[in-house]
């Protein structure tokens, strides 16, 4: 095995616990920030109600996405080398690859809430309603992998 594995120590139950805590709120803010965006593409660009789902989506982003994001990242790494997960089974891979697209799920929303800022309105509510499931999905297929070890 890695000589470095099970470097965190005592703090491993510590660490884990951050981590799943960061992990709820930043799911927390990809399960709201879509249905900000659901309701802010109704209103009408630089009306006031306009601003302030602007200013609503800001403060989501600023206050829990980002430092969840960032947070998430750098205590599930930490786990995933205390306990040698690169090389220990395929399911960690599996959920590596899910947490990067929940990752690049969550930069889109982003994005898109940046576009409604400035103006952009989808022609169909339905496209953005779909979406916003992405992050459900992704979420139970983490959990089964990181639970289950299917493989």
């Amino acid at each position: 095995m890695i000589e470095w594995m099970g470097f965190l120590g005592n703090l491993y139950p510590w660490v884990k616990s951050a981590h799943i805590i960061f992990v709820i709120f930043w799911m927390a803010g990809l399960f709201t920030l879509p249905r900000y965006c659901i309701y802010h593409s109704q209103t009408i660009p630089g009306s006031v109600e306009d601003l302030k789902w602007q200013n609503r989506e800001t403060r989501l982003r600023h206050i829990i996405l980002t430092p969840s994001i960032i947070l998430s990242w750098i205590f599930g790494v930490l786990l995933a080398l205390h306990v040698g997960a690169l090389v220990v089974g395929y399911w960690f891979h599996v959920k590596l690859t899910a947490v990067i697209l929940l990752s690049i799920y969550h930069g889109w929303s982003v994005a898109y809430a940046k576009k409604l800022g400035r103006g952009f309105r989808p022609s169909s509510e339905r496209g953005l309603r779909l979406m916003n499931e992405v992050p459900g999905i992704i979420a139970a297929i983490v959990v089964i992998l990181v639970i289950v070890k299917p493989f």
